[in-house]
């Protein structure tokens, strides 16, 4: 498996045990798999996937990504989990707003030392880019902004996608779209997603769902 959560546990200060958000939550997720993540608005689907990606740390359980125990890194270790294996897609696009589409799409590429400036260049035709390398994400739509942040992602070629609620911001139309391009340019690199998401219709055209109520998977 390339992710493994056992008897996983969260609360927030000032939370008592038994109101943690998550409350031994298990999961397993396989290489190239896409799994929906369902469930109410504060039921915690965005804190396991922070869980997941190392942004934040647990009370007890254990998470494993890529062979690679999270209680066991630090803070630099968790960081560099991100640069390499994992990637991260948030429903806000987090662009830099001083860098172009261009620099946008190839940044963390770049910090994990894994530049490919062919597959880049794939990626900006494949996303609808082609023509906007040089504008700054204020000069885009929401539908474009979600394209460069994608690709962004997936620049790197992660084993795993951690995506919440990626098109919450977009319309309809623009949302199946970006979801379309996406999903599908995880499938073609063989990139496991585990996607947050409120449409029955994005979780319906996935490999399989998981619903998250009362801080339990099922």
């Amino acid at each position: 498996m390339l992710v493994t959560v056992q008897d996983l546990w969260k609360s927030y200060p000032g939370q008592p045990p038994e109101r943690a958000v998550l409350r031994g939550a298990q999961l397993s997720l396989a290489e190239g798999e896409a799994v929906a993540l369902t469930g109410e608005s504060g039921s915690g689907k965005s804190t396991l996937l922070h869980l997941i990606g190392g942004l934040d740390g647990f009370d007890r359980g254990e998470i494993t990504v890529a062979g690679q125990a999270l209680s066991a890194l630090d803070e630099p270790g968790r960081a560099a989990l991100r640069r390499g294996p994992v990637a991260i897609v948030f429903q806000q696009f987090n662009l830099v707003p001083s860098m172009t589409v261009e620099q946008n799409l190839a940044l963390h590429a770049r910090l994990a030392g894994r530049e490919d400036r062919s597959w880049i260049k794939a990626l900006t035709a494949r996303l609808g880019l082609e023509g906007l390398g040089g504008r700054y994400p204020e000069e885009l739509s929401g539908g474009q902004q979600q394209r460069v942040a994608a690709g962004r992602a997936l620049a790197v070629r992660p084993a795993l996608l951690l995506a919440d609620e990626p098109t919450g911001n977009l319309d309809e139309t623009a949302s199946a779209a970006v979801m379309s391009l996406m999903l599908g340019l995880a499938r073609e690199t063989g990139t496991a997603v585990l996607l947050a998401t409120h449409s029955e219709t994005i979780a319906a055209g996935l490999d399989r769902r998981l619903h998250l109520s009362g801080g339990q998977l099922a």
